[in-house]
């Protein structure tokens, strides 16, 4: 493993109320020296969950992304609040977004979707055992709640409006656990 860069010296370029972009002076082990620039986050990261209405079905939203300027299908997702729980986020996440708690939420993990110049981590929570419970969001319209069989994946992701990597990711990572869990019930 090479040995990793020394920071000579950081600058802050730009701080909006969701992004920090900061200019990096780095020194690599070879003694190269250059520029990079990084997207810090402003909040303590995002949740990402993944409600299922029983083994096979999982609830998609449809909401506007305004980085791509068109609906997407996805996961519910949001960021976690200052001094909150991730488990509770994503139980918040999804009431607000798709009318449902969970009774049982499990973190599976943390995922990065660029590395390379942004810190943001998200982290993917199974939601199983929904209960319908709504609490008012933040979003600007209704979402659209789209229930999808998870068997019929591959489908989804033929379509135009299901681009959204960390969803595509927690998807495959869910139908890999359900299926798993299927085997051990038999």
């Amino acid at each position: 493993m090479p040995k990793k860069p020394q920071i000579l010296n950081v600058k802050s370029v730009v701080k909006t109320r969701l992004f920090h972009v900061e200019a990096l002076e780095l020194e690599f082990s070879n003694g190269v020296i250059t520029h990079y620039e990084r997207l810090k986050t402003n909040s303590s990261g995002a949740v990402l969950a993944v409600p299922m209405m029983d083994a096979e079905t999982v609830l998609l939203i449809r909401e506007y992304a305004a980085g791509v300027d068109r609906y997407e299908l996805a996961l519910p997702k949001g960021r976690i609040e200052q001094g909150e729980d991730i488990i509770k986020a994503a139980d918040r996440e999804m009431m607000e977004e798709v009318g449902y708690g969970a009774r049982q939420l499990t973190l599976l993990m943390a995922l990065t979707s660029a590395p390379g110049y942004s810190s943001q981590q998200t982290h993917i929570v199974l939601a199983e055992d929904l209960y319908e419970q709504r609490l008012p969001g933040d979003e600007p319209e209704a979402i659209e709640v789209v229930p999808w069989r998870l068997s019929q994946l591959d489908e989804l992701l033929q379509r135009d409006d299901c681009t959204e990597a960390r969803s595509i990711a927690a998807l495959y990572m869910v139908r890999d656990l359900m299926m798993k869990k299927q085997k051990s019930d038999d």
